[in-house]
């Protein structure tokens, strides 16, 4: 039997008597067509199987079409979740999405940034850790750039949604004073001679609020990386017998509070409270469940897709767009106890 030939736009004009240009107008969407002619067009091109050319119309308008989406890690909780927001709005709006990781490095991030700007997609959306100037260049080639989850300093042009991690943190230092805590550990603040970030800002301007004073001691930076996370827990709980309560800055930091107070058989909450900002999965399946701050990661993508692809009157009016956190209380906070000896901890 021989192969069905592929139909082509010349069948399709010829079997809804119209002109090729007719065709092409309709399943470009630019031009004047009836709405007769239209249905015509289409139901030949149903009836042959035609499928537009996606390398033919990026000829013309000298674009693949499509999106780039630029995360740190797809493996990552956060980051899976907001990927997939933007592929559900993506589908709905009747685009497809290129991904990749740029693993929290700046060159990474500027050869990923490069190919989806040869490649002419019609816009990028990512969580940056890169240079300012690659991405002023990169908005100048794409029809847009949207951040997602975080933005870079110099950069606050750039429309963004983001989750209200300030108020999120507040919410969660309020809790912990609530109880009784004082002593409170911060996990993951900026390194020496850096600027602290949304979160350990909030953190500090939280308990000056309620005049109880920060004990630079127990704010210990931390990179959201395993190794790095696990050694500056181990450091703190080892190091100061006395704190009550640790506030972890991201959920990498908090699993490696869980393991440290685990190894050191220190009781949560009984010996010491741990919270963390991130409602991971695992956390509610920790014994004690974990407090945490419900960051909405699929709501911030699908939010940043429709901001890239529909909301264009939107972009860069009004600073970011802020979606509200939750503070999900469970069972690693307790109320403050009278001190006891920590085992295992000197």
């Amino acid at each position: 039997m021989a192969e069905r030939r592929t139909a082509t736009i010349k069948d399709v004009a010829a079997a809804a008597g119209v002109g090729i240009a007719t065709v092409s107008r309709v399943f470009s969407g630019t031009g004047s067509v009836g709405a007769a002619t239209r249905e015509r067009v289409l139901a030949a091109a149903r009836e042959l199987d035609y499928r537009p050319s996606a390398l033919g119309r990026g000829l013309k308008t000298r674009r693949s079409g499509g999106i780039g989406l630029i995360v740190p890690d797809v493996t990552d909780p956060f980051c899976a979740e907001l990927v997939a927001g933007v592929l559900a709005c993506a589908r709905t709006l009747g685009e497809h999405v290129i991904v990749d990781a740029a693993h929290g490095d700046p060159a990474r991030e500027a050869e990923i940034l490069d190919r989806l700007v040869e490649q002419r997609v019609d816009g990028v959306i990512a969580l940056p850790a890169g240079r300012a100037a690659d991405w002023r260049a990169a908005a100048r080639v794409c029809s847009s750039v949207v951040f997602a989850d975080r933005v870079l300093p110099g950069l606050e042009e750039v429309p963004s949604v983001l989750a209200d991690d300030a108020g999120g943190v507040r919410s969660l230092v309020e809790y912990l004073v609530g109880l009784g805590h004082r002593r409170i550990g911060f996990l993951g603040a900026a390194a020496a001679g850096a600027a602290p970030g949304v979160r350990e800002r909030a953190f500090r301007d939280t308990l000056g609020q309620l005049r109880v004073p920060v004990d630079e001691d127990l704010v210990v930076a931390a990179r959201p990386a395993r190794d790095a996370a696990y050694a500056a827990a181990a450091g703190l709980l080892q190091r100061r017998a006395d704190v009550t309560a640790v506030l972890a800055a991201g959920h990498l930091l908090g699993e490696a509070a869980v393991l440290v107070a685990r190894e050191l058989d220190l009781r949560v909450p009984a010996d010491v409270s741990i919270a963390m900002v991130d409602d991971v999965a695992w956390a509610e399946l920790c014994d004690p469940p974990l407090t945490a701050v419900a960051r909405p990661a699929r709501d911030i993508g699908y939010r940043a897709c429709e901001l890239l692809l529909r909301d264009r009157a939107r972009r860069g009016r009004g600073g970011p767009v802020v979606l509200p956190t939750e503070l999900v209380v469970r069972g690693s906070c307790g109320a403050l106890r009278a001190a006891r000896p920590r085992p295992g901890v000197r």
